[in-house]
């Protein structure tokens, strides 16, 4: 494993401790905002790997996804665009109130869960463990 993989993969697992303690302290949009950073940290890795050069600075997830040529299970896909429409409004909100409103406790557990999900996918892949 390339050795820039690994630290996407720290940074990942660093992201996604992050969102559960924000999860704990009430910050719902930063919940939201580190899930994707985490996926797009983890995405990155699996990039590296793949190309076996430095990944270019996107936050595009669907890009990530394509550069790497993954073959998601459709649920995971269809989150990973659900997130990835979220990345904005939830890192420079319009309007907080209504941003918050939007991305309530129920709605930020639910985007840890199933960002959890994907990336013990994404780690157990075989782009990973050549």
């Amino acid at each position: 494993m390339r050795k820039d993989t690994a630290n996407w993969i720290a940074l990942t697992d660093y992201d996604i401790e992050t969102a559960r303690y924000m999860l704990e302290t009430g910050r719902y949009l930063y919940v939201v905002f580190l899930c994707h950073l985490a996926l797009e940290k983890m995405l990155k890795a699996h990039v590296a790997e793949v190309t076996q050069t430095l990944p270019i600075k996107t936050h595009d997830l669907i890009y990530l996804v394509k550069k790497c040529e993954l073959e998601l299970p459709e649920t995971h896909l269809d989150f990973i665009g659900k997130i990835n429409t979220a990345s904005i409004p939830t890192r420079y909100p319009d309007d907080l109130e209504r941003a918050l409103k939007e991305y309530p406790k129920s709605v930020a557990r639910d985007y840890l869960s199933q960002t959890q999900e994907i990336l013990k996918w994404l780690k157990e892949h075989p782009n990973l463990n050549k």
